[in-house]
């Protein structure tokens, strides 16, 4: 079972990989269709457009992050998709060394978005959890607002991913089901270093647009 679909199961947490849901937040209407690419690509655009200097997300060799279809070809766009798949390594980053208070949460995330991913994190932390295996993110979809916001909704496949005890190691294995499957939408806004934060999260486990 996905490490987030566990720990709900015995929590009031929302069941999603990148935090709380902003509520009243309309974030997902707001986000129209775009024309993605069909390459594979990490979110990492070639000259990140940041003063500040990025902190190190390197994961544990069991655990992998794919992210396809993550470029369109269009500067300002990718950037903004490489961002908003770096918010979410920025999570999984935080879980596996078990520091809801990560720089690299607060580097890439703010407002609502950064408040639910932090005690996210330390409700997987408290429960002696974390992380293993593989999650692909594809079909991203993006709507940019104005030159500092906007709006990215896709797809995450967690049926490759499981928890892991942080003091034993043994990795719990147990079958995928539809709610293995996430749909993200996201609101990203620029900051004065450049980079696009994640600032309101939504997420519906089980949408049939990401359930294959």
């Amino acid at each position: 079972m996905p490490l987030a679909v566990a720990f709900a199961a015995t929590s009031a947490l929302l069941l999603t990989g990148c935090g709380g849901d902003d509520g009243g937040s309309k974030v997902g209407d707001e986000i129209a269709g775009a024309d993605t690419g069909k390459n594979t690509a990490s979110p990492s655009p070639s000259q990140p457009e940041v003063s500040a200097e990025r902190p190190d997300m390197t994961l544990p060799k069991d655990v992998e992050e794919r992210f396809e279809g993550w470029k369109t070809g269009d500067a300002t766009k990718d950037a903004i998709l490489a961002d908003a798949g770096r918010a979410q390594t920025a999570v999984t980053y935080a879980v596996t060394k078990g520091d809801p208070e990560s720089p690299a949460l607060r580097f890439y995330q703010s407002g609502t978005a950064l408040a639910g991913s932090q005690d996210w994190v330390k409700g997987i932390v408290d429960a002696g959890l974390t992380y293993s295996g593989s999650v692909r993110y594809f079909a991203p979809e993006i709507s940019v607002f104005d030159k500092k916001s906007a709006g990215v909704s896709y797809c995450a496949d967690e049926s490759k991913a499981y928890n892991k005890n942080r003091k034993t190691n043994k990795v719990d294995k147990i079958p995928a089901t539809d709610d293995s499957y996430v749909l993200y939408s996201t609101r990203l806004e620029k900051n004065d270093e450049g980079v696009w934060q994640t600032t309101k999260l939504e997420s519906e486990r089980g949408n049939k647009k990401c359930v294959q």
